[in-house]
């Protein structure tokens, strides 16, 4: 068999991710809530987060400089679960195809260690056992799309970049991947993704 690693993202390719499922039930109107994501609890406060820093520490920072939106602030931790939609059917059935064929399977991504125990221990999301590695960017302190997540990833599982095969829906991750040599797909439907892996000889 093809011993090529296929390397999945998490959050929008497996699992639906949207910090606007729980802020819609906080905010009255949608400008006041894209302009809350936008400059309070913007993308690159959240991926400080995503990289380690402690949920706690950049909650209470955050709610000091913007007391007027101490509330909504804290919600992002204590309300977190609220932003996960559950699975991504199409995506799970590809990946449970892959296992089922011998596949060898790795996730990296870039979440939180102090909340992806909240999905991991759920039963809805028991594919997650179907990875031989999941490589958190907040154990690792890296995120995509550093270079060296990447590169510790291909260290960790000892194989080339060219016998790597990564799924990702942002494009940002994927330059880098390709940059890096590995083959990549962005995704944006299980359909499309189906359509590469047969094209590439991964699935049947």
């Amino acid at each position: 068999m093809d011993e090529t690693l296929v390397v999945f993202d998490l959050g929008g390719v497996l699992i639906d991710w949207e910090p606007r499922r729980l802020y819609r039930r906080i905010f009255a109107e949608e400008a006041a809530m894209e302009r809350f994501l936008a400059e309070i609890c913007t993308p690159a406060w959240n991926a400080e987060l995503d990289r380690g820093r402690p949920f706690a520490e950049a909650v209470a920072e955050l709610a000091a400089r913007h007391p007027e939106h101490a509330a909504a602030i804290r919600a992002w931790h204590e309300r977190w679960i609220e932003m996960i939609g559950g699975p991504i059917a199409g995506t799970v059935a590809l990946l449970e195809r892959l296992a089922e064929r011998g596949r060898p399977l790795v996730a990296l991504s870039n979440w939180s260690a102090e909340t992806f125990p909240l999905v991991r221990d759920d039963p809805r999301y028991a594919f997650l056992g179907r990875f031989e590695r999941i490589f958190l960017s907040g154990e690792l302190g890296t995120i995509k799309p550093e270079p060296a997540i990447f590169e510790h990833l291909l260290a960790t599982t000892g194989r080339p970049a060219e016998r790597c095969f990564f799924v990702d829906d942002s494009p940002a991750n994927i330059a880098t991947a390709e940059r890096l040599g590995f083959a990549t797909h962005r995704f944006r439907t299980p359909e499309l993704l189906a359509a590469e892996l047969a094209a590439r000889g991964l699935l049947d």
